[in-house]
């Protein structure tokens, strides 16, 4: 009898997407989502801002750059805090996604790339047609939110 080989994960490599997102909630308790627009790959999904971090770039420092870029607001790496992450593969790649809440910016936010914007209850969100990566994030606010409800 030839002895059992030992078991190893053979898991292809894949390359490892590293991109930032946030959770912003105005004052009424409500979370902005974004949908994204015609032409872009999932158009029609909804996602949370965000985006890829550049080479040498921080987690932090990339999102703070996105939401200028993406809704025009002014956020301050030091009122970003850190909620979870996302660790998903997506088939060509693996996706790792840090989260953040914020609840403190300067501006009003703005679709600058064609995006349409909405505000939402945290219990609406299981009824939106979110992006595979997002999906997790649904419970994870909803528990998050349920702490403050009477």
């Amino acid at each position: 009898m030839s002895p059992t080989p030992p078991r190893t994960n053979q898991a292809r490599t894949r390359r490892i997407l590293l991109v930032v997102a946030a959770v912003l909630i105005d004052r009424e308790g409500q979370i902005l989502v974004a949908q994204r627009p015609e032409g872009k790959s999932y158009a029609g999904w909804w996602e949370f801002p965000g985006g890829k971090v550049e080479r040498d770039e921080s987690p932090e420092r990339a999102l703070v750059r996105e939401l200028g870029e993406e809704l025009g607001i002014e956020a301050l790496e030091e009122d970003l805090e850190p909620f979870t992450f996302i660790s998903t593969d997506c088939g060509s790649f693996h996706l790792l996604m840090p989260v953040y809440l914020l609840q403190h910016w300067e501006g009003t936010p703005t679709s600058r790339e064609n995006q349409t914007l909405a505000w939402i209850r945290p219990e609406a969100l299981g009824g939106l047609q979110l992006l595979k990566p997002d999906l997790p994030l649904v419970p994870r606010l909803e528990a998050y939110f349920q702490r403050f409800s009477p």
